[in-house]
């Protein structure tokens, strides 16, 4: 029969070996799932401009097509440069660029600074903005790629951690994001309108906003209306840097 005395120290012996070894772990698994997140990351940015990669060929993909990150403060000037595997201006890479932080910055006023991706494909330049934002049950995410005007969509890809199967969650599905391909952020007259995902269809807008919104989830308003959200807090980022850099 063990004492009490006993108990209690093989019990705190081994709840100390315990959390030894499983920080340990934590420690030694951290560079792993640091790159299977920017794998994943890089997935994304390839998705948007609808090539599909694999953990073996994403960084090989992404070198091949993204020919320079670029990190765009709120008033739309460039305050980073990363091109040819090397930081060319800036001290921080923009595909490192904390999206999360940044955008809390701006939700109170800071200064903040968001990263902007440029591809070249077939000859066109192409430029992909990262998205993130809240949907029912936990963060929406996604990249969304623009042609040479920086104002209709050449591809989008839309990821979410927790969000209804079934339901919200099928914005994560190809057949949601292609609606976007084609569609602008910019009306006739040059103004911001940002794409909205409309409950009860594109349809039911008028013929002059139909070029900006895509048909809602059925059943998922909340999400839908989370990546409308998503949208207009992101993109609205860098109407200053389109104005002042693209020719329209």
């Amino acid at each position: 029969m063990f004492s009490n005395r006993y108990i209690f120290i093989y019990s705190t012996v081994m709840v100390i070996i315990v959390a030894v070894l499983l920080s340990m772990t934590a420690v030694l698994l951290q560079p792993r799932q640091q790159r299977n997140m920017t794998i994943a990351n890089i997935q994304g940015i390839l998705a948007a401009l609808n090539i599909q990669a694999t953990t073996e060929n994403a960084e090989e993909l992404y070198r091949q097509h993204i020919i320079a990150e670029l990190g765009i403060n709120q008033e739309g000037a460039v305050v980073s440069i990363y091109r040819d595997g090397k930081l060319e201006e800036g001290s921080i890479r923009p595909f490192d660029t904390d999206l999360k932080k940044e955008l809390f910055n701006k939700k109170n006023g800071e200064p903040f600074v968001v990263p902007l991706f440029i591809a070249q494909i077939d000859g066109d330049t192409l430029y992909i903005v990262p998205l993130r934002g809240v949907g029912l049950w936990g963060p929406l995410y996604g990249n969304i790629a623009f042609g040479p005007d920086f104002n209709e969509i050449f591809g989008a890809d839309f990821s979410h951690d927790k969000e209804t199967p079934g339901l919200g969650a099928e914005i994560s599905l190809k057949a949601f994001s292609d609606q976007f391909i084609g569609k602008t952020m910019f009306d006739d007259a040059g103004n911001f309108v940002s794409i909205k995902v409309v409950k009860g269809g594109v349809s039911t807008l008028a013929t002059a906003q139909q070029d900006h919104g895509v048909d809602a989830i059925s059943g998922g308003t909340i999400t839908s209306n989370g990546v409308t959200d998503m949208l207009n807090n992101c993109l609205e980022n860098y109407i200053s840097y389109i104005k002042n850099n693209i020719d329209k």
